[in-house]
């Protein structure tokens, strides 16, 4: 019982904190070594053509802006070709974009899902570089530029950028906790490209090489992780260019991000079972490790893991009254009433920072269990259902 406390509490440990530690010295030591990474510098003779490609399903609120966004996009307009893409929207979105001859418009009105209409546009493009971004979302202006150097090395076939929330200084608990778990993310998304690749990509901003684009099934749930991931399969690397971002507002309140991290859950196990060979160490050792460190095992048994480990404390605690098993007992009990104290702090609309992340950590992780019982009830579908944003 000892022995599968310390193992079950050394893997929690990892997948969230430790993982990121042993990262951090790994890069630490590389650069001790003298191999960094070099900074690519980008060569404004040589500049490929892009498609910056928008999957918007009845975005009409946000779509005149995010025109906007995009057409002020600092990148030479004969090499750039702006695509939204609106099947399935039957409010004003397609009429709007139909007002802006700037752009390129693809509807159609039969809805089955992101990765549908992605596959039905991509056959049509002919540009070097696709670059994704979400209709609610807005790039700085140097986005695609500083996504673009990364493809002077040929040794890279997709690159992420990176997600910013704006979060209030007196924010509630999806700002304070998406916020603080994204500024995380992005550490951790910048030392595993030190190291070697990134391990997946956020759909709020990413690109690939058109000529490595591998259709993936229809039904796929997270698109943007799956669509990076298997042409990191083949042997390319994911890099990350934080100059490049993408800004949205988080969710409207916890209950929006649940039901958007419980979709993400279901769409990461989904992934496990399909990306065989980015599980696979002896096809690429050092990809599986960035792999199963930073996903796999927070889409699988962490979260449980930690109810076990709760439950063998305080049998063990109990068994042994041992200062040490009592004092992570203790530890234990703390973080679990802040987050159950946040829980009640926002459905009372107080705003205290230091009690919303312990909450948002446990929202995050009660996601994952989520998830997983709903993909194994096959009732998550691949149409992506909208969270309220604030």
């Amino acid at each position: 019982m000892i022995l599968l406390f310390w193992i079950s509490l050394f893997i929690v440990f990892y997948a969230f904190a430790g993982y990121g530690i042993f990262l951090y010295v790994l890069i630490k030591l590389k650069r001790f070594f003298g191999r960094k990474k070099d900074e690519m510098i980008l060569d404004e003779d040589k500049l490929p053509t892009v498609a910056l490609v928008i999957a918007a399903y009845n975005e009409a609120d946000y779509i005149e802006e995010k025109i906007k966004n995009c057409l002020e996009l600092d990148y030479p307009k004969n090499s750039f070709d702006i695509i939204f893409v609106t099947d399935g929207s039957n409010d004003s979105t397609p009429q709007k974009i139909q007002n802006h001859p700037e752009v390129k418009l693809f509807h159609k009105d039969e809805r089955a899902g992101k990765m549908a209409a992605i596959k039905r546009v991509l056959p049509a493009l002919s540009n070097d570089i696709v670059v994704f971004t979400d209709a609610n979302t807005y790039l700085n202006k140097e986005a695609i530029k500083a996504l673009v150097k990364h493809y002077q090395n040929p040794k890279v076939g997709a690159v992420a950028g990176e997600k910013k929330i704006m979060v209030e200084e007196l924010a509630d608990a999806s700002s304070a906790g998406e916020g603080f778990y994204w500024k995380y993310e992005s550490a951790l998304k910048r030392w595993d490209y030190e190291l070697y690749s990134n391990v997946g990509a956020a759909g709020e901003l990413f690109s690939i090489r058109r000529s490595l684009y591998q259709p993936v099934e229809t039904d796929t749930i997270i698109d943007d992780h799956m669509i990076a991931m298997r042409i990191a399969e083949k042997g390319y690397i994911i890099a990350y260019e934080p100059e490049a971002y993408a800004m949205e507002t988080a969710s409207a309140n916890s209950k929006e991000e649940l039901k958007r991290k419980i979709r993400i859950a279901a769409g990461g196990i989904q992934s496990i079972f399909r990306l065989k060979k980015a599980a696979n160490p002896f096809r690429n050792p050092l990809l599986t490790f960035q792999y199963i460190s930073h996903r796999v095992l927070r889409w699988t048994v962490t979260p449980f893991l930690m109810i076990l480990v709760f439950i063998l404390n305080i049998i063990i605690a109990a068994q042994t009254q041992h200062p040490l098993y009592i004092a992570l007992l203790a530890g234990q009990v703390v973080f679990y009433g802040l987050s159950i104290v946040g829980y009640f702090l926002e459905k009372k609309n107080l705003k205290v920072k230091a009690f919303f992340i312990p909450y948002y950590f446990c929202l995050m992780n009660y996601a994952v269990i989520a998830g997983i019982y709903r993909y194994f009830k096959k009732s998550q579908s691949a149409a992506w259902e909208k969270s309220k944003r604030k």
